[in-house]
């Protein structure tokens, strides 16, 4: 997921979602905004990791990352997880300079539009808009890592 946006309501249906989905992981690709927003996240039932966006309060994100137990990176987050490379940066942008594999998961924020393309064998992934106001547009992502098939949850 990415770019909550400070949308309390949001996160709290996202929360919802994917412990129903029993996710083992969640990955937060940055714009949460506010510590307020990151501590909604305490429902969880995965352990939480993300990257800082654009229009994060990273002081108060950072004391509450520590907190919680999750885990918040400046600028890129890479991580293995089921024998695959997951790679989350903010903004796309940042991709460009990161070597990808095959089997490879990298996962974006920022432009809040759908992006599920393969890059050099890699999956690119960023599930769109969860922070907005309009219900049924607002979307998270899952990612099989078994099959690399990813699944966008809306609400």
């Amino acid at each position: 997921m990415s770019d909550t946006h400070n949308q309390l309501r949001s996160v709290a249906r996202i929360v919802e979602l994917l412990n129903a989905a029993g996710v083992v992981h969640v990955v937060h690709t940055g714009d949460v905004t506010r510590e307020r927003t990151l501590r909604a996240f305490a429902g969880l039932r995965a352990p939480l990791h993300g990257v800082f966006g654009n229009n994060d309060e990273r002081e108060g994100l950072s004391r509450a990352a520590a907190e919680l137990g999750f885990e918040m990176r400046a600028n890129r987050l890479e991580l293995e997880w089921a024998g695959r490379r997951i790679v989350a940066v903010h903004d796309p942008r940042d991709l460009d300079a990161i070597v990808l594999s095959p089997g490879d998961v990298a996962l974006h924020g920022h432009t809040h539009r759908r992006t599920i393309e393969t890059r050099s064998g890699a999956l690119v992934f960023n599930p769109g808009e969860c922070a907005g106001h309009l219900i049924g547009h607002n979307a998270i992502g899952i990612v099989d890592l078994e099959t690399l098939l990813p699944e966008i949850l809306r609400f």
